[in-house]
């Protein structure tokens, strides 16, 4: 009869570990704004390239001007469905 318990309590809790798992990773990609392909823009309102890879706390790299630039998370937001970074293209260059 204990055995029966045991099997039960670790079927339970591994089903709340994976349940937990689920719902961290789906957190994790709501708050990633940024997507491959997707369009950048200036707060200007000026394009600036596609996303060419997202790394992994968020930030959205693009080529832009033959050079790989990271485009920090903190600058990202979505306006009008657009994804617009708070930085300008001469701000951007020079973050290398």
């Amino acid at each position: 009869m204990k055995k029966s318990w045991i099997v039960v309590l670790a079927c339970a809790l591994a089903t709340m570990t994976a349940a937990a798992q689920d719902l961290s990773a789906g957190s994790d990609a709501a708050s990633t704004l940024a997507s491959k392909g997707k369009m950048v823009v200036a707060s200007n309102g000026a394009r600036l390239g596609v996303v060419y890879r997202v790394g992994s706390d968020g930030s959205a790299q693009m080529i832009l001007e033959g050079r790989m630039v990271a485009i920090p998370a903190s600058t990202l937001s979505s306006v009008d469905g657009r994804l617009t970074t708070s930085l300008s293209k001469s701000e951007l260059l020079a973050l290398r």
